[in-house]
C-alpha cells in the first residue's frame, strides 16, 4: 500500500499547534493543517505489511491502508468513499478518537507509526469543504417507527444506519441541543461545535428527526414509546464518580463536567448564573485521564491563578511499558496540549480531606502518598506512605473521576436488566435487552468507553434493530476478522 519505499523516505509529521500565548485566549481549536503535499507522502507510509494490524485494532474496523493508499494517490474522493464505508463520523475521531489503529501499526515496531488519525481528518474536512458528503435519504421507506433515545456518537450511528434503512428515525435528547458530551463535554478548542452542526444538517435531510428537552422518564412518560416498533438506548454512562472523602460536598468541589458543560454553554452565548469559574483561584484536578486534561486547558483559558492535577497512579513510562508490548494499547505518559499550557502534575497521591473555613468554602486540600502493593492472584492494595501528609491552598477541586455507569432511572422505569456492573444488559452481539423491541448501545451497554467503540456500538446495533424488524438486514457491519460484511 501507499509507496513500497515511503516509510524508508519520509518520517512522520503531525500537525503543529498554535503558540500557547495565543490560543489559550480562546476556545477555538488551534491546530495548524499540514499541505496536501506532506499529507501525501504521509499516506505514503503506509507498509504493505501483509496483516493490518490497525483493522483489529480499530472498533470500527476502517479500512485504514485502503484509504492511506488513496490519499497517496491523490484520490481523496475514493478516500472519503472509503472512510465513510465504515465510520459514519470521521470528523469526530479525527479529532478526539486516542487512535488504537496508531498503537498496533506494524511500522510502530521500528519507527514512528503511520500518522492515520491526521489522515483521517484531513479526508473528512476536504470532502466536506469540496461538497463531497451530501444526504442520502433512502430510496424506499419502510412502514417502522424507532425512537433512539440520547444523541452522543452511538445514538447518532445508530441513527444514521437505520434511516437509511428506510425506517422513520426520531431521536429524544434531554439537553438543549444535539451531541450528548461531543455537545457539551468536549472543549470547543478540542472540537468546535459547528463540527456537529454540519453534520446533523446532512442527518436531518436525510429524514431523521431531532427532539431536544426531551428527557425520556422525566418529561416524556415512558409508555409513550409504546408506538415506536423499536427503542434503542444510547444515553451513556453518566452516572459521575465521586469520593468518599470527609468535605467532599464544600461548596469549591465541583464535578468537571458541570464545569465543562457551563464553559462551553458561555461560548455559545448562553447566561449561565453563578458560572463556575477559575478566574484568579488556585485549581486542583482531580484525575490524570482526558477528562481532567479537558479541565486543565479550561482553567487556564479562564485565568487560574494555578493549576495542579493529581493522579493516584503511578507516573506512566516515557515509552512503551514491556507489560504492554506492540500491538497491546501502551502503558505510557500522556502529554496533552491542555498538559503543555501550564499544570503541575503529581502522581501516586491522594486526597483524604477537603479543607473548608467557617462557611463551608473550600481553602485547602490535604493528601497523603501512596504506593500500589501488588500480589499475584489478588487485585492491587493501595497503602498510605507514612510522614507523607500535604495540605495544598485550593480554592476550587474539579472531580475528573469518569463515571461509574449509565443512570438506572430509565431501565427501572422500562423494566430493563442491569448487569453486575449497572450496565443496562444485552445478550450478546445482539444489544438487545430482556424487551424484545427494545436494544440497547454504547456506554449504556458496555460502560465507559472511546468514541470510536460508541460509533462502532451504534452500528452493530442499527444492524440488529434492522434485522429484528425485516427478518434480515443489509446494513454493514465488522466481522470477527475485521472485514466488512452484510447480513
Amino acid at each position: 500500500m501507499g509507496k513500497v519505499t515511503g516509510f524508508k523516505e519520509f518520517e512522520r509529521r503531525d500537525e503543529k499547534y498554535k503558540q500557547v500565548e495565543d490560543r489559550i485566549k480562546h476556545y477555538k481549536e488551534f491546530t495548524i493543517p499540514i499541505s496536501d503535499k506532506d499529507l501525501t507522502k504521509q499516506g505514503s507510509r503506509c507498509m504493505d505489511c501483509g496483516i493490518p494490524f490497525c483493522h483489529s485494532a480499530c472498533p470500527l474496523g476502517n479500512l485504514i491502508p485502503d484509504f492511506n493508499h488513496m490519499v497517496h494517490q491523490g484520490e481523496w474522493k475514493k478516500a472519503s468513499w472509503i472512510l465513510h464505508s465504515t465510520n459514519n463520523f470521521p470528523e469526530f475521531t479525527g479529532r478526539l478518537c486516542p487512535a488504537p489503529c496508531e498503537q498496533s501499526c506494524v511500522l510502530g515496531i521500528i519507527e514512528d507509526p503511520v500518522s492515520i488519525e491526521n489522515i483521517e481528518k484531513n479526508i473528512v474536512e476536504r470532502a466536506f469543504k469540496e461538497g463531497w458528503i451530501k444526504p442520502q435519504p433512502p430510496k424506499i421507506r419502510t412502514d417502522k417507527t424507532i425512537a433512539i433515545v440520547g444523541s452522543g456518537p452511538a445514538g447518532l450511528a445508530a441513527a444514521q444506519q437505520l434511516n437509511r434503512a428506510g425506517h422513520a428515525v426520531t431521536v429524544f435528547e434531554r439537553d438543549d441541543a444535539i451531541g450528548g458530551l461531543l455537545r457539551y463535554g468536549i472543549p470547543n478548542f478540542k472540537m468546535e461545535k459547528g463540527i456537529i452542526d454540519r453534520r446533523l444538517a446532512i442527518l436531518e435531510k436525510e429524514g431523521i428527526v431531532f427532539k431536544t428537552n426531551v428527557n425520556v422518564g422525566v418529561n416524556y412518560d415512558v409508555k409513550q414509546l409504546k408506538g415506536f416498533d423499536a427503542i434503542v438506548l444510547c444515553g451513556g454512562a453518566t452516572q459521575r464518580r465521586s469520593l468518599p472523602t470527609p468535605g467532599i460536598d464544600a461548596d469549591g468541589v465541583v464535578q468537571a463536567m458541570d464545569f465543562l458543560t457551563q464553559q462551553t454553554k458561555v461560548v455559545f452565548g448562553q447566561d449561565i448564573k453563578d458560572q463556575i469559574l477559575a478566574t484568579d483561584k488556585n485549581v486542583i484536578v482531580i484525575g490524570g485521564g482526558d477528562t481532567g486534561s479537558d479541565c486543565i486547558g479550561t482553567s487556564n483559558r479562564q485565568g487560574a491563578k494555578s493549576v495542579i492535577n493529581f493522579e493516584i497512579m503511578p507516573k506512566p513510562p516515557g515509552h512503551r511499558s514491556p507489560t504492554t508490548p506492540w500491538p497491546y494499547w501502551p502503558l505510557q505518559l500522556k502529554t496533552s496540549t491542555s498538559h503543555e499550557e501550564g499544570v503541575e502534575r503529581n502522581w501516586l497521591i491522594n486526597t483524604k480531606e477537603f479543607i473548608t473555613d467557617e462557611n463551608g468554602k473550600l481553602t485547602a486540600l490535604k493528601t497523603v502518598n501512596v504506593e500500589w502493593e501488588t500480589i499475584p492472584g489478588e487485585r492491587p492494595k493501595l497503602i498510605e506512605i507514612a510522614g507523607t501528609e500535604k495540605t495544598w491552598p485550593c480554592d476550587l477541586a474539579l472531580l475528573a473521576l469518569g463515571f461509574t455507569g449509565p443512570e438506572s432511572t430509565l431501565a427501572d422505569k422500562l423494566g430493563i436488566d442491569k448487569d453486575a456492573r449497572s450496565n443496562y444488559k444485552a445478550s450478546y452481539g445482539k444489544y438487545q435487552t430482556n424487551i424484545p423491541n427494545i436494544f440497547t448501545a454504547g456506554d449504556m451497554r458496555r460502560g465507559q468507553s472511546l468514541i470510536v467503540w460508541a460509533i462502532s456500538e451504534g452500528r452493530e446495533a442499527a444492524r440488529q434493530v434492522d434485522s429484528y424488524l425485516m427478518g434480515k438486514s443489509d446494513l454493514a457491519t465488522k466481522n470477527t476478522d475485521g472485514d466488512l460484511v452484510s447480513i
